[in-house]
């Protein structure tokens, strides 16, 4: 039987979770680095293995989108922050999206798109036109919804015989995230309780789409017609002065926020997705702790828990990178996880 060549991934970022992924890409046999795009300044020229403390990879970063569209490429991973932390809007995540999937590459994303129906007719025909002009594929696994807002439940209705109610909570905890771009100034941990809601408006509207999107998703495989997703969120107080990777949370700032989104039929939760993030779980005690829980309410009663031990934004990247296979298999257009296989570790194991 012959052997397959490698596919050629272009990594396009590599913030948190796309050093994560560039370092899944450089160490999977059956993958090739063809290019990285970076928005740092300082990162242009470098070998890309060097940002991930790996042996040359014979690779360079580059900062121009050209020459990433001219590349010849399988697929694109594409994991920059959204648009709206910029200033944007999510009209330009779709254009360089879709100017990645017209030039011939598909594209697994994590700046949301799981379900891309649930953003209207204009984005959606964008991107399926971008697909059928390149004969491309776009997948989105996303970062906090990907997965155990959508997949995880989806499967555990299958042992359902009635569905009277779907509950998923996630609590991170963000002590050791680096990222000052994340943790101060998308999610808003450090800032006075007068700066919080103007500062963190843009990465409201991101939780919303981000959210929303799973939880349309889950109900039309579900055959369920929502009213609307309805969105509410707290923040917590930090009672004494802590320290955290990505700064030091001062007394009285805001040291953790809870976010939950509803799917309503008739006045009613169909869905419930409870989203808690914590500077630092020791020093947050009010919500959760860190993990992620599934409760399935109906014929039978079903609830699971699993705990995010370490590294989750290893598990996001990975779920994308382990992706590359189906996406590049897929015929052209849009597909959700209602329309590929599922993602394994294959490539992923290690026996020795």
């Amino acid at each position: 039987m012959p052997v397959q060549p490698p596919l050629r991934v272009v990594q396009w970022a590599t913030g948190a979770v796309g050093r994560f992924s560039l370092r899944d890409l450089i160490k999977r046999p059956d993958l090739e680095l063809a290019g990285v795009l970076v928005y740092d300044p300082e990162k242009v020229g470098r070998d890309a293995a060097e940002l991930v403390g790996l042996p040359p990879a014979g690779v360079k970063c580059t900062d121009d989108v050209d020459e990433i569209l001219s590349l010849d490429a399988d697929c694109v991973l594409h994991m920059p922050l959204p648009s709206s932390f910029f200033g944007g809007d999510q009209a330009d995540d779709v254009g360089s999206l879709s100017a990645l999937l017209a030039s011939g590459k598909n594209v697994i994303t994590t700046t949301g798109f799981v379900y891309p129906k649930a953003y209207g007719s204009g984005v959606l025909d964008r991107l399926e036109t971008a697909c059928r002009t390149g004969g491309s594929t776009l997948h989105g696994t996303g970062i906090n919804p990907g997965f155990m807002s959508d997949l995880l439940p989806l499967t555990m209705t299958g042992l359902s015989s009635r569905v009277d109610h779907i509950y998923v909570r996630e609590t991170s905890d963000f002590a050791g995230h680096p990222s000052r771009q994340v943790v101060v100034d998308l999610i808003g941990f450090t800032r006075p309780a007068v700066e919080y809601a103007a500062a963190v408006r843009p990465f409201r509207a991101f939780q919303r789409s981000l959210f929303a999107e799973s939880v349309q998703l889950v109900a039309d495989a579900l055959g369920v017609v929502l009213d609307e997703v309805e969105e509410s969120d707290e923040f917590e107080l930090a009672t004494e002065e802590f320290e955290i990777a990505a700064g030091v949370v001062a007394r009285g700032t805001v040291c953790a926020s809870r976010w939950v989104f509803s799917g309503l039929v008739r006045g009613l939760p169909f869905m419930t997705v409870e989203c808690v993030y914590k500077a630092d779980a020791a020093q947050a005690p009010r919500w959760p702790e860190p993990g992620f829980t599934i409760h399935i309410e109906g014929v039978p009663q079903m609830m699971i828990s699993i705990e995010e031990v370490s590294h989750g934004l290893a598990g996001a990247a990975a779920h994308a990178v382990n992706s590359v296979p189906a996406v590049c298999a897929a015929g052209p257009g849009i597909r959700t996880i209602l329309d590929l296989p599922l993602a394994t570790g294959r490539g992923a194991v290690r026996l020795a």
